[in-house]
């Protein structure tokens, strides 16, 4: 067996997936540098999702990629990255994350599934990946153990610059304030307009100021705009108007945040915000948001039931199926989801009443 580099200067983690996938992964790069603090880290994304890993003090370079490009950039990406990197991780089991490993430096490790130990070639090292039992952050703990290293537990929300901070000033409102995102990026992850609008009334009768969340997406915009519509009041519509670590910062000042299984959800914990999540399908044993203070590589969460670990109420929707594991009822992104749709709007003022408490 291949020995791990005692002393790696370069390091080339490969995360080629959605932003969730790419926010978690701060953990095991977090680990890294506690265990080589003067190893240079990279990490490789796709085009898109670079903004949640904005001003991490653990990475040195963010390279992004499109999902598809022509062979002629394909071969430059190949000469830019080969053999530049002591050690190659492989934060995700796809071929594209293990392949861009595997080019960019002479020891590699990864995830193989089941069925695919035909691959070991890519790998120096492996661990099965489990897909249903562990939690993601806990999973690519089990990377630097294969390192032989200490985990790290620790998920690293992104940090605004200077001139981005400076643009928040006018953005942070005088009073305690809690922040919404309505709005997954695909419905049946979704919540109710009317059930948005009157957590929303209730927050304001309690005296917070309500900020929303949200990106700049044109069907994301219109949904949080209806909920604002419905209002009797002002609230702070945010929406599309700050980037990624710009709204981490405006987490860290809120006294409550609420949202769907989305990297904002996930952003808010990182952020030791009290945070309370809605979820339904998925299952949370996997994609739970991680506690701010949460070290055990046990998941926090039950595949059935709400629970409140450190600052996150993980509230799931009730019904003999929850969670199905599929994309909704109907089994597609569009999809509604009838265990979220009927969440009772008294359910989730309970349990925001439980984080305010705390």
């Amino acid at each position: 067996m291949k020995r791990i580099p005692k002393q790696p200067r370069q390091i080339l983690v490969t995360c080629p997936q959605r932003l969730g996938d790419v926010l978690l992964t701060t953990a095991l790069i977090r680990s890294i540098k506690r265990a080589w603090p003067d190893a240079q880290i990279d990490v490789l994304v796709l085009r898109g999702t670079e903004g949640v890993l904005a001003g991490n003090p653990d990475i040195r370079q963010v390279l992004t990629q499109v999902q598809r490009m022509p062979l002629r950039q394909k071969l430059r990406e190949v000469l830019r990255l080969w053999r530049r990197y002591d050690i190659g991780v492989a934060a995700i089991p796809t071929d594209r994350s293990r392949l861009y490993a595997w080019i960019g430096s002479s020891f590699r490790v990864g995830f193989l599934s089941e069925g695919e130990r035909g691959k070991t070639a890519w790998l120096d090292r492996h661990v099965l990946f489990d897909d249903l039992d562990t939690h993601t952050v806990a999973m690519q703990a089990r990377l630097a153990e294969l390192l032989g290293i200490v985990p790290r537990l620790e998920v690293v929300a992104p940090v605004p610059c200077t001139d981005e901070q400076a643009a928040l000033a006018q953005q942070r409102p005088d009073q305690a304030y809690a922040v919404l995102h309505p709005c997954p990026k695909f419905r049946y992850k979704m919540w109710r307009p009317d059930a948005w609008a009157e957590l929303t009334e209730w927050l304001h009768e309690k005296g917070f100021a309500v900020i929303f969340s949200g990106s700049g997406d044109a069907d994301e915009l219109a949904y949080v705009a209806a909920i604002e519509q419905r209002l009797r009041f002002p609230v702070r519509n945010l929406a599309g108007k700050l980037s990624l670590a710009q709204s981490a910062d405006i987490l860290k000042g809120a006294s409550l945040y609420v949202g769907p299984d989305t990297v904002m959800t996930h952003m808010a914990a990182a952020c030791g915000t009290p945070t309370l999540a809605l979820f339904g399908p998925s299952n949370p044993v996997k994609w739970g948001p991680w506690p701010a203070a949460w070290h055990a590589m046990q998941s926090p969460w039950a595949r059935v039931g709400s629970g409140l670990h450190g600052n996150v109420f993980l509230l799931q929707g009730v019904a003999d199926c929850v969670p199905c594991l599929s994309e909704g009822c109907e089994r597609h992104l569009d999809s509604p989801s009838a265990c979220l749709d009927t969440l009772p709007v008294g359910r989730v003022i309970e349990a925001a009443q439980q984080l305010l408490k705390r």
